[in-house]
């Protein structure tokens, strides 16, 4: 198994050299998502996977404050964030500028995550393709008319009683998921 690792072991780069660092061609969206601590979690699971951008919407809260903190621990200092007050006109502006939109949503024709590959999907998976996850708000979800615009739906397939998993787990299983899939970028 293996001795644990100290935090010495663990200690990474630091801020500003992860602002330098090439990102992958995703940024993650929070439409409407009401908890705090959900928005601490996504952002610190932005960090971990090196995404390019986590964008705050509607009711979403943003950072400075105790409950992102508690959970985003220092990455809403290390991940590049920003408020949009309507997430549609957002989504409908980055897909204008060629992004591919994802929403992980429960649809009628959703692509379970695990299907979403370039083995079975190679015209989603080009060098040059840009891509935003629109993650929704933790009792409705994302908003139909997001999921309308939308290039992809993904779905986490639920084999237990309950139909859904929390907002930030979501996020964070999407994310390492599509991270694995694209590749990466230089920051502009």
């Amino acid at each position: 198994m293996g001795r644990k690792k100290n935090i010495i072991e663990l200690t990474r780069i630091t801020e500003t050299e992860y602002h330098r660092i090439a990102k992958k061609p995703l940024s993650l969206m929070a439409d409407n998502v009401r908890s705090m601590m959900n928005i601490g979690s996504m952002l610190r699971t932005a960090d971990a996977f090196n995404i390019r951008e986590m964008l705050m919407a509607g009711i979403s809260a943003v950072p400075p404050h105790p409950e992102i903190s508690k959970t985003a621990l220092g990455a809403e200092n290390s991940v590049s964030w920003r408020y949009v007050s309507d997430a549609v006109e957002e989504v409908k502006r980055m897909k204008a500028e060629g992004v591919r939109i994802a929403v992980l949503e429960q649809t009628h024709g959703s692509i379970p995550l695990a299907d979403f590959n370039p083995d079975r999907y190679p015209r989603y998976f080009d060098n040059n393709i840009e891509w935003l996850l629109v993650v929704g708000n933790e009792v409705t979800g994302v908003a139909q008319e997001i999921v309308d615009l939308a290039d992809a739906a993904l779905e986490i397939p639920m084999y237990g009683v309950k139909h859904s998993l929390n907002v930030a787990v979501s996020a964070g299983i999407a994310l390492w998921h599509l991270t694995n899939h694209l590749s990466e970028r230089h920051p502009s």
